[in-house]
């Protein structure tokens, strides 16, 4: 699916390669395995926080406003220059932090895997062993395109010159604020 997390994975490893875009992956993946443990785990009350009349109005805003930030700070911060990876190190963790954040205070992640959760894991009452497979699968699914989006973004930098990674980052940041404006605005109507 195409949406903020795609932009910001592959920004980053155009902008920093397949360590850092795979880092914000990281993120992404941790976000999505606690996702997946509460909803197996906690279904129930899962479902009746889903069912509070502020949840979502909530939960978009939030993660509207982040996206927004994420955009704005995107556009307006230098891009690294390519092949210095003494800038990178120390941002690992940051990385990390911004796919996290991004996934976890996505709404829409959250509705994602609480309707497969309901309409498939649920419905179908498959056992323990039975999730961990079909869960493990559609994490592993996840994985290996990000991943895949990464390495494609990487293997392109090198016919990137500076002008090219500057307006790969404005039109993420302009994705991401877009994006965000269009979760406040879905939420709120």
């Amino acid at each position: 699916m195409v949406g903020p997390i795609v932009f910001a994975l592959i920004q980053a490893g155009i902008e920093r390669g397949f360590r850092a875009g795979a880092m914000i992956g990281f993120g992404i993946w941790i976000s999505d395995l606690i996702y997946i443990l509460f909803a197996y785990f906690g279904i129930s009350y899962l479902l009746t926080i889903l069912e509070w009349d502020g949840f979502e109005l909530t939960l978009g805003i939030a993660g509207g406003l982040v996206l927004i930030l994420t955009g704005i700070l995107t556009i307006l911060k230098k891009p690294p220059e390519i092949g210095n990876s003494s800038s990178i190190s120390g941002s690992y963790l940051a990385l990390w932090f911004k796919g996290f954040i991004i996934n976890t205070l996505n709404p829409f992640t959250v509705f994602f895997w609480a309707t497969v959760m309901t309409t498939i894991v649920a419905k179908n009452e498959i056992d323990g062993q039975g999730a961990v497979f079909f869960f493990g699968g559609i994490l592993g699914t996840v994985i290996t395109t990000d991943a895949l989006k990464v390495l494609l973004a990487k293997s392109i930098r090198r016919w990137l010159k500076p002008k090219h990674i500057l307006w790969t980052r404005r039109m993420s940041g302009i994705a991401l604020v877009v994006f965000g404006i269009v979760l406040m605005v879905r939420v709120v109507i």
